[in-house]
């Protein structure tokens, strides 16, 4: 019969407003596609207490598979006929033989999104899912049989379904950690959580089985599925991204065709948050799933590897809401320089680079960090960036900010970086002298005094005579530097009286060039 014959026959029923579509709301995310597996209203292999309602236009003497139904028809005039969403049997209501045939339609009936943003809604349909997904799992976890490539298909689409979904609000923008008490923050929970965790819970006891075969699974795995996944990390509930997190680790060791793959799409969110936005809510957890993998890395390590030290990780101590991942990050730095000790001058000569100058509480993290590179850094590696390190870290101890100042004298506190100082103290004292005296004389914070004088005796008990000399020199430069700041005082007193005779007639001001003493 010619498509427009049926249309203008269907043109002409009675449509029937349906009382229900108040009482439900809509399904979204039912799946499209077709499925070489999915069930029929004919095939007779499982008695079901599921009732299918079709919508005008469908005939019930033809198949009709369940995931190929919407949940609802919308009508052109407005209204909508509701189909009947029921339970499935249990597995062991059901012989062996059938139970994956069952699974499978389970599955197709898991495929329908509930809108969980209203509470109040499809109560009834949503404990039905919920309850059919907690019987996936407990199949899954007990299943003693290879999962076919058919059944692997549906499981992978039903996750497909349900996760992947573009979130609601954008990420929260970071903030300066000064004006941001993280502990206060309350935590965002994904109202559609209850069906979430099923789903993640399915997906990674599929994962974890060993009746998974990698090969085939990979087929639907593949690099367009991680993506999708990786945009996950993006949510802002921790539960969520925790589950990631272990999901993503299960992927990277099942699947070793996709490790090079999943270590670029990284880099690739590294680079964004970095570079472009500073908005990214899983830094932490992927940083951690790398933490994992940089343990692994075999030696020699690749130039691929060294690559992403420099342009990823390094760089993330650049955002101002470090504070958010310093801990993952610091821990990956680590990992790096403990696998191949040479990689200590490049990190630190990075450090530097992106060291703060206005926040207090990201140098002092920065500080932190710094003890762990130096205390897995080798000598060699240190005499090479010590100068400039080390003139970092005397302005660190005139920092005004107590915290900053007693920071950098806790470092005299481990025993390897005090060996590393005792070898070059020749180098070092000279640059750090002038700091410990200034905190010694002047610093407002007694604690921090009180550490400083510890330092200094270090230091002369050390070596008395190179401390001498120090000392000497530091009050030789303390004497040119005061009689510097009275020739400057003197000019500008000059400066002033000539200003003011001059400011009753308005004439210009000259400055003779006598007064033009050199400073």
């Amino acid at each position: 019969m010619p498509r427009s014959m049926i249309k203008q026959f269907l043109s002409r029923l009675p449509r029937k407003q349906s009382k229900s579509g108040d009482k439900r709301d809509s399904l979204a995310g039912v799946s499209p596609p077709s499925s070489t597996s999915s069930t029929s209203s004919r095939d007779g292999d499982l008695p079901s207490s599921r009732v299918t309602i079709l919508p005008p236009g469908l005939d019930p003497g033809l198949d009709h598979p369940a995931n190929q139904i919407p949940a609802v028809m919308s009508e052109p005039n407005g209204g909508s006929v509701v189909l009947a969403y029921e339970a499935l049997p249990s597995f062991k209501d059901v012989p062996s033989s059938e139970r994956q045939s069952l699974f499978i339609k389970k599955l197709n009936l898991c495929c329908a999104v509930f809108d969980f943003t209203d509470a109040t809604k499809n109560l009834k349909e949503k404990d039905i899912k919920r309850q059919t997904l907690q019987d996936l799992v407990d199949y899954v976890a007990s299943s003693n049989a290879k999962f076919s490539e058919s059944v692997m298909q549906e499981i992978i689409k039903m996750i497909s379904i349900n996760l992947f979904r573009t979130f609601a609000s954008p990420p929260r923008e970071y903030k300066v950690l000064q004006s941001l008490d993280l502990e206060e923050d309350e935590p965002v929970m994904d109202p559609a959580w209850p069906h979430l965790h099923l789903v993640y819970d399915l997906f990674l006891r599929f994962l974890q089985s060993p009746e998974t075969d990698a090969k085939l699974a990979k087929r639907y795995i593949d690099h367009s599925f991680v993506l999708k996944l990786l945009d996950l990390f993006d949510s802002e509930d921790v539960r969520e991204r925790e589950y990631l997190k272990t999901i993503l680790h299960r992927i990277y060791g099942k699947f070793m065709v996709h490790r090079p793959f999943i270590r670029k799409s990284i880099n690739n969110i590294f680079y964004q948050f970095i570079f472009e936005t500073e908005k990214h809510n899983g830094i932490a957890e992927l940083l951690e799933v790398l933490g994992s993998i940089i343990n692994g890395f075999a030696l020699p390590l690749k130039e691929e590897h060294k690559l992403f030290l420099v342009r990823a990780l390094i760089p993330l101590h650049k955002p101002k809401c470090m504070g958010m991942y310093h801990q993952q990050l610091s821990y990956c730095i680590t990992q790096f320089i403990e696998k191949d000790c040479k990689l200590a001058d490049t990190v630190i000569r990075g450090l530097l680079k992106f060291w703060p100058i206005t926040n207090s509480s990201k140098e002092v993290m920065f500080l932190g960090e710094l003890e762990e590179i130096l205390d897995a850094t080798q000598p060699a590696e240190f005499q090479r960036c010590m100068i400039p390190l080390f003139h970092q870290i005397a302005r660190c101890l005139n920092s005004s900010h107590f915290q900053v100042a007693e920071r950098a004298l806790f470092l005299w506190n481990n025993d390897h970086i005090e060996n590393l100082i005792k070898q070059n103290v020749k180098v070092l004292l000279p640059i750090i002298f002038p700091a410990l005296e200034r905190n010694a004389k002047s610093h407002w914070n007694q604690a921090v005094q009180s550490l400083t004088l510890n330092v200094s005796k270090f230091f002369s008990d050390n070596d008395p005579e190179l401390f001498a000399k120090c000392l000497k020199k530091f009050e030789e430069d303390e004497v040119k530097r005061k009689e510097i700041q009275s020739k400057r005082e003197v000019t500008w007193k000059r400066l002033e009286e000539i200003a003011a005779t001059k400011a009753a007639s308005n004439e210009p001001v000259l400055i003779p060039h006598i007064i033009r003493s050199p400073v």
